[in-house]
């Protein structure tokens, strides 16, 4: 028997309840990582997202493309939108307050996007079944309903925290140690068994 990934949500499928204390409506959702290519303020070529998050199981996000960004010359590197997405759409996570992974994720790429334009995305849950949360976004050119470029949808499969910790280098989960500042994760209250 074969097994078809998809990013669309089988019948039956929820949309799942806001955690009590996800972030508040309209409140930045942090970075996970302070280092994280996509989120992170201490990555010095990254993406730099900010999501907010939205009334329901949603949230809003730009960036803005530079030339550390770019493929073609004065166009945003397609893999790179992808990766815009996926953060985005994996800082839909917070407001589950469930740690998860990507499992899928499909881009359909709708129009160039140079640089200087900022990406005003939209994202939301499409449906949850069991660990499995179903997610699609759009990307528009510099206003929020600009032109769209880019649109995605994605599976996040939730799991433990020790997912994260069994799989990082030990030289630097003792370098995260001395430096907790780095990582937003260390919440105590976050739910860390799906």
């Amino acid at each position: 028997m074969s097994r078809i990934a998809s990013t669309t949500p089988p019948e039956g499928a929820i949309i799942p309840a806001r955690h009590p204390k996800a972030p508040a409506i309209g409140s930045k959702i942090p970075s996970h990582f302070g280092h994280c290519f996509g989120c992170g303020e201490l990555h010095p070529t990254g993406l730099h997202l900010i999501a907010h998050a939205g009334q329901a199981a949603n949230l809003t996000a730009e960036f803005t493309v530079t030339e550390n960004h770019q493929g073609a010359p004065g166009l945003a590197h397609g893999g790179l939108l992808s990766l815009a997405f996926d953060e985005a759409l994996g800082k839909l996570m917070w407001l589950l307050r469930s740690p998860a992974v990507t499992a899928r994720l499909e881009t359909d790429f709708l129009l160039p996007v140079p640089i200087g334009t900022t990406l005003h995305i939209t994202a939301e849950i499409t449906g949850q079944v069991n660990r499995k949360v179903y997610c699609s976004a759009v990307g528009r050119i510099n206003a929020p309903d600009g032109p769209m470029a880019v649109k995605a949808s994605a599976l996040y499969v939730i799991v433990t925290m020790n997912h994260f910790i069994n799989n990082a280098p030990k030289e630097y989960l003792d370098y995260v140690s001395k430096h907790p500042e780095i990582l937003a994760f260390a919440d105590p209250d976050f739910e860390i068994n799906p």
